[in-house]
């Protein structure tokens, strides 16, 4: 169970995954050791799952991005659509959903035509029967920040 202490040492990693613990530190008025300690806690229970750098994917050439429902026929290859989707580079995010799709993804790519081509590659994977995709103009929110 995560206690005020913790959840103020999250806030400050949501919002910069590279504020030192000695930085932590100062702003709660608490010792190194217990802000490093709670962070390793934090890592080993899995409430923090890791760190990375967010990356602008216009700039790595990029350009197209989108999110696609799948709609499936049946539940019988779920697991193996789910690996499909896990090991294919261009999906950012991989979410299993209730309404008309069984799954949607956030993927990124070079341009419409590679965006074309991973689209027919997953209506190839086993029992997608079709594709709906809305291709993202503009984005106002980048960061994942949960409200803690």
């Amino acid at each position: 169970m995560l206690d005020d202490i913790d959840r103020k040492i999250l806030k400050y990693l949501q919002k910069d995954g590279r504020e030192t613990a000695s930085k932590i530190a100062e702003k709660l008025n608490l010792t190194v050791p217990t802000i490093t300690e709670r962070i390793r806690k934090l890592q080993e229970s899995s409430v923090i799952k890791g760190f990375q750098a967010i990356i602008d994917p216009k700039s790595v050439s990029l350009d197209v991005s989108a999110v696609i429902t799948v709609v499936s026929s049946s539940s019988n290859n779920y697991q193996e659509v789910i690996i499909k989707a896990v090991e294919c580079p261009e999906i950012i995010q991989c979410f299993s959903t209730t309404g008309m799709g069984s799954l949607l993804l956030w993927v990124s790519t070079n341009n419409s035509q590679s965006l074309e081509e991973l689209l027919r590659k997953i209506q190839s994977w086993p029992d997608v029967t079709r594709t709906e995709t809305q291709v993202i103009l503009s984005s106002y929110k980048d960061l994942l920040e949960l409200p803690l």
